[in-house]
């Protein structure tokens, strides 16, 4: 046990970073995973957590993009005094010589006023240290590092932290495979969340692309946690991390995966390459093989009635030719309106104006960025 104590030992504090409207959703999850405390702010939340939580936490959650420990909190008004600060931690209670690390950073309203430079001051301290110590440095890997820091200032307040989940959570590790323009994970498991899909009836979507929706909704309905992939996490490098307890709560997760019955989940697309990027995507994960998928525009289906429609239409990027896109979401509607009886769909358009061009009256539309296209996902209820 290191005789530092850490901000997050204090507190039992952290913070969990999400896409922008997605706040209250993650919000929503993290409390049903164990946190406690839970408060939103604009693309992200604070909550508490114990180890066990904590750890069941990183392993499961979908809408989590980042999770991070605080390490320290400090006044910041200068690139010295952020590498003199930096450099009173501790860093071999986190990693040693061999152990590969990156830092990112992100400074808002603060005389420190580039996130680069931030971030070169927070890893030339972590390397000062060990090079005054030992004669030689650790390796910087900004692709797969083995630990991964952040820096945030803002109005010239600093804080460290350390990624729990050592790298971007929405990076599942199923997605070997993809086609242009792919969906963000974290947007496909909010969609799937969104349409309150439980099981009772198919789960389509009949433009599936490289199989993001679908991927998601097979690890929503199996219960397979969105780092079962996953090859190591961040917390693991926690100076209090107890293996036991991550073994007990990584086991409790696993155990809960249930199989996935053939045909209740299923997708199509014009594309066979795409269809090709799906089924090797699905395959990555367990279940994956009862996915049924065929190659085929949503034109040529027989129909979607009494199921919950999910997709994300290729609103130009793989169309080619921009002035087609209205008449094919137009298209789209009038299939869903004269073939899909009884079904909920659910269409995320990162175009938000080519809404109108559905030609039905939405239930809902919620705004939800998808990296930087500001979409909409309409709600369609079809009688």
């Amino acid at each position: 046990m290191t005789q530092n104590m850490y901000a997050y030992q204090k507190t039992n504090r952290y913070f969990c970073q999400t896409a922008e409207g997605l706040e209250e959703l993650a919000a929503a999850e993290l409390a049903e995973l164990g946190a406690t405390e839970v408060n939103p702010i604009f693309r992200g939340l604070f909550f508490s957590a114990e180890p066990a939580e904590l750890y069941g936490i990183v392993y499961r959650a979908r809408l989590a993009s980042r999770l991070l420990a605080p390490l320290i909190s400090f006044d910041c008004h200068s690139p010295k005094y952020l590498h003199k600060t930096a450099g009173s931690l501790d860093w071999s209670d986190f990693m040693n010589l061999g152990t590969t690390f990156a830092v990112s950073a992100g400074v808002a309203e603060s005389a420190i006023n580039h996130s680069q430079y931030a971030a070169l001051c927070l890893k030339d301290a972590i390397v000062d240290q060990f090079r005054d110590r030992t004669g030689e440095r650790p390796s910087v890997d900004v692709r797969n590092p083995e630990v991964q820091f952040h820096l945030y200032i803002h109005k010239n307040v600093a804080t460290i932290y350390l990624d729990l989940g050592s790298g971007s959570l929405h990076r599942r590790g199923y997605r070997v495979e993809t086609v242009e323009a792919p969906m963000q994970e974290l947007l496909a498991a909010a969609i799937v969340r969104l349409s309150e899909w439980d099981g009772e009836r198919c789960f389509y979507d009949p433009m599936c692309g490289s199989g993001t929706i679908l991927c998601e909704a097979l690890m929503s309905h199996c219960r397979i946690p969105a780092g079962y992939l996953r090859q190591r996490f961040g917390f693991e490098r926690l100076p209090d991390f107890d293996p036991k307890i991550w073994r007990a709560a990584k086991q409790a997760a696993d155990s809960a995966i249930r199989p996935l019955q053939k045909g209740l989940i299923a997708g199509s697309d014009i594309d066979p390459q795409a269809i090709a990027a799906t089924k090797t995507n699905l395959r990555r994960l367990p279940g994956g093989e009862n996915v049924e998928l065929k190659a085929c525009g949503f034109q040529q289906l027989p129909g979607l009635n009494d199921c919950t429609i999910a997709t994300n239409p290729p609103y130009g990027l793989r169309l080619g030719h921009q002035d087609q896109i209205g008449a094919f979401i137009t298209e789209f509607g009038d299939f869903m309106k004269q073939r899909c009886k009884g079904s909920t769909a659910y269409v995320y358009l990162g175009k938000r104006e080519l809404l109108k061009q559905v030609g039905l009256r939405s239930k809902w539309k919620k705004p939800l960025m998808n990296g930087q296209l500001d979409g909409r996902l309409a709600r369609f209820d079809l009688y």
